[in-house]
């Protein structure tokens, strides 16, 4: 039998029952061995309760998407059984706990059903919470993990300086091994999952949040200030505990608005600022982000995207922001948005997100979204020396200078330094003074958009060019579109492939590449399909496939989605005789 390359398992059941924790301890055991690892966390917004599921997927190669059938589901109650039963594959397993519920239809001729009574026998080893550690050593059963897995990651976890370590070691080794024999009782087997083949670089196991929290403090962040919100509330609290030294100062705001006025004030003062927000306090910030626009003050704002308008799904995934970040403030102004697509790539982002404040003299928008935000992955260690720290421009010369002449960047002066002018949120003059001429509002509007040209310079990926018809995603569905790109590269459909997480501006020669495209394919989180009509507004012929169900993409259907697509296009064009 070849033996499996890929695995996934989701753990279902009610907020507070530990599905969060079981997945992301598998996570972590097959990282620590040399698998690549993925998680997707969903659950609902309140504090205990509520149905919840947490998947993990493990892969010898690069997980690119959480997964789209089940191999395992380890369901805590019978409403998880009923919602989740279906995603199960043909011939996948169900544990259940027999103790706390039965199954009456018998799950079907296609599922394997395991009945395991682990909360039992957790607290048969003396400590329920050995549960999970039942459940973990059946599922590695299943898929012929050797015990040498699970047991060197129970040491390293719960090896933690305290008096009754051993104790706790010994309890969890005890439900590993209670839950295998249930698993060889079973006589259920998925097949042995191949080895892993660890990669020659060095990987460190981390959250999205995490990552760009990290990636924000490579970049020198000096001020953050941040109001809790669902999903952007852990980059505060990281900063908290981590933006640490002289010169830093992290605070926790009374509110959005307190917190974007607050770095305006940081940013103003020379200081490289930032916030974290989700899009009910993104809308707070509007006036706040179109005074820093106006004003001319670097910062930067993280909107983790949620599902909205209003309150919204809290604590579900959609991509429906990038309008608003994009033109969050009423009249004419553009802000510059990068949206990274990976967990590696939020740390870059953040690094990018300061300087491009820095280098424009504006605010800039980082757009997460909940998926990237809660997901727990194993990437290549992070560089920060493939992103230079650039610094704004600081005026040195003599007072009576024209901050706000000119048609784009000009050297900004530091308060207690020469060069003295005003930040002010009316049209002004080249000192900042009020004024309602007409032709200082038409200079001042140039030279705030001129000022964007400066960051045209950004990266793009691009694949197969040759072809007519592109996809092109954005944000976090960049994963599962790449998942689904290679599947149809192994099945020669003919499709280019592009992708950036600089949003706004995009690059002329991305523009330029994409015009010449018969049709470009955007797969997006939203319902007005957002990001595919800000291309037509370059003359690109762009077309969304959109889902808006608080969960991200299935491969399977992007698969299906983009090669009809494509498949109707070569149809039209020999119809056309093209």
């Amino acid at each position: 039998m070849v033996a499996k390359r890929d695995f996934v398992v989701r753990f279902a059941g009610e907020g507070g029952q530990g599905m969060v924790t079981a997945s992301e301890a598998l996570a972590a055991a097959a990282a620590q061995v040399g698998y690549h690892v993925m998680t997707f966390v969903t659950f609902p917004s309140q504090i205990m309760g509520g149905p919840t599921w947490s998947q993990c997927r493990i892969s010898v190669t690069p997980a690119l998407s959480n997964g789209d059938e089940l191999d395992v589901l380890v369901a805590f109650n019978e409403e998880a059984y009923n919602v989740h039963k279906d995603e199960l594959r043909d011939g996948g397993i169900l544990i259940y706990d027999s103790e706390v519920f039965s199954i009456e239809d018998g799950g079907g001729d296609s599922i394997n059903l395991v009945a395991l009574p682990y909360q039992e026998l957790g607290k048969s080893t003396g400590n329920p919470r050995a549960a999970n550690m039942v459940i973990l050593g059946a599922v590695a059963e299943f898929v012929n993990w050797p015990d040498k897995y699970l047991s060197d990651f129970n040491v390293k976890r719960f090896t933690r300086g305290r008096p009754n370590d051993a104790e706790v070691v010994s309890a969890n080794e005890m439900g590993l091994q209670l839950g295998k024999q249930a698993a060889t009782d079973s006589g259920f087997s998925l097949g042995e999952l191949a080895p892993p083949t660890p990669p020659d670089y060095e990987q460190i196991l981390i959250k999205g949040n995490d990552s760009l929290s990290t990636g924000a403090i490579a970049g020198e962040v000096e001020l953050f200030v941040g109001y809790p919100i669902s999903p952007a509330t852990t980059i505060l609290t990281f900063m908290e505990a981590n933006l640490k030294g002289e010169g830093k100062f992290v605070y926790q705001s009374s509110s959005e608005i307190e917190s974007i006025t607050a770095i305006s004030g940081g940013g103003y003062a020379g200081k490289r600022s930032m916030t974290s927000t989700a899009g009910p306090g993104f809308s707070l910030m509007s006036e706040g982000l179109g005074m820093a626009w106006m004003m001319e003050i670097p910062l930067v704002v993280v909107d983790a995207q949620r599902g909205g308008p209003a309150t919204g799904l809290p604590t579900k995934t959609e991509q429906s922001d990038l309008y608003m970040a994009m033109h969050p403030a009423h009249g004419d102004a553009k802000l510059p948005v990068i949206a990274p697509g990976t967990v590696e790539e939020c740390f870059y982002a953040a690094m990018h997100a300061l300087n491009w404040a820095e280098r424009y003299q504006g605010p800039v928008i980082v757009l997460s979204d909940h998926m990237l935000t809660e997901r727990t992955q194993n990437i290549r260690k992070p560089d920060p020396n493939l992103v230079p720290i650039e610094r704004r421009e600081i005026y040195t010369g003599s007072n009576g200078y024209q901050r706000y002449d000119g048609n784009s960047v000009t050297a900004m002066p530091i308060p207690g330094g020469p060069g003295a002018y005003v930040a002010n949120a009316s049209e002004h003059d080249g000192i900042g003074d009020t004024t309602h001429l007409p032709q200082r509002h038409v200079d001042g509007t140039e030279r705030r958009f001129n000022k964007l040209k400066i960051l045209e310079d950004s990266l793009y990926e691009s694949r197969n060019t040759q072809h007519k018809v592109a996809v092109m995603p954005w944000g976090g569905q960049k994963g599962p579109t790449h998942e689904a790109y290679e599947f149809m590269m192994e099945k020669g459909v003919d499709l280019a492939w592009y992708y950036t997480m600089f949003l706004s501006p995009l690059n002329p020669k991305l523009i330029q590449e994409l015009q010449e495209k018969d049709l470009v394919i955007v797969p997006e989180l939203n319902y007005l399909g957002q990001f595919a009509s800000i291309l037509r507004q370059h003359r690109i012929n762009a077309v969304a496939i959109t889902q808006y169900t608080g969960l991200p993409f299935k491969v399977q259907r992007l698969v299906s989605e983009i090669t009809n697509m494509v498949e109707q296009h070569a149809n039209e064009s020999t119809k056309a005789g093209v």
